[in-house]
């Protein structure tokens, strides 16, 4: 019985956690991506180049339904929040179908890269927990994560976080 009552208090502290997490470990930031001229960059790397600037990642892949639903929301924030950057971070299989992805749904307003093809394998994907997509982080002007999770683009958390840090 006292381990069926100490279930509840376990999942909540490890879920506080995942939901205070600031920064990323040092697997995470090592992890290479590939940008769309094909050359190998690491996770810290790209953030270097957002140093004093709020962003907006967007971690998605062109097959996934809600992803696909999702990105007009995501436009919506890119005009909500113009001075924000954007960092899409996709989970394609075949960098192919992230390229065309990369077109139809109109994410050049921010920059591409694509970290794997599968979002239950690799440093970054097991540093964010990522459990879901399309998923939302926030990275504030210091290089700390401000969100660590939503799956809206048009979640009160996000919006609300954006407008505090900007």
């Amino acid at each position: 019985m006292k381990r069926l009552l100490l279930l509840p208090i376990l999942f909540l502290m490890i879920a506080c956690q995942a939901q205070d997490k600031t920064a990323f470990s040092k697997e995470a930031l090592e992890a290479k991506m590939t940008a769309v001229d094909g050359t190998q960059i690491a996770f810290k790397d790209i953030l270097a180049k957002y140093k004093g600037k709020v962003v907006v990642i967007d971690v998605w892949a062109s097959w996934c339904p809600d992803c696909k639903k999702g990105m007009p929301k995501v436009h919506d924030l890119q005009k909500m929040f113009p001075n924000v950057q954007y960092l899409f971070l996709s989970y394609d299989r075949v960098d192919e179908k992230w390229k065309a992805g990369i077109e139809s749904f109109n994410t050049k307003g921010g920059d591409n890269y694509h970290v794997g093809t599968s979002m239950k394998e690799g440093a970054f994907s097991e540093d964010i927990k990522l459990d879901w997509i399309p998923r939302y982080m926030v990275v504030d002007k210091k290089g700390k994560i401000a969100l660590f999770r939503a799956i809206e683009a048009d979640d009160e958390k996000l919006i609300s976080t954006l407008k505090s840090i900007q």
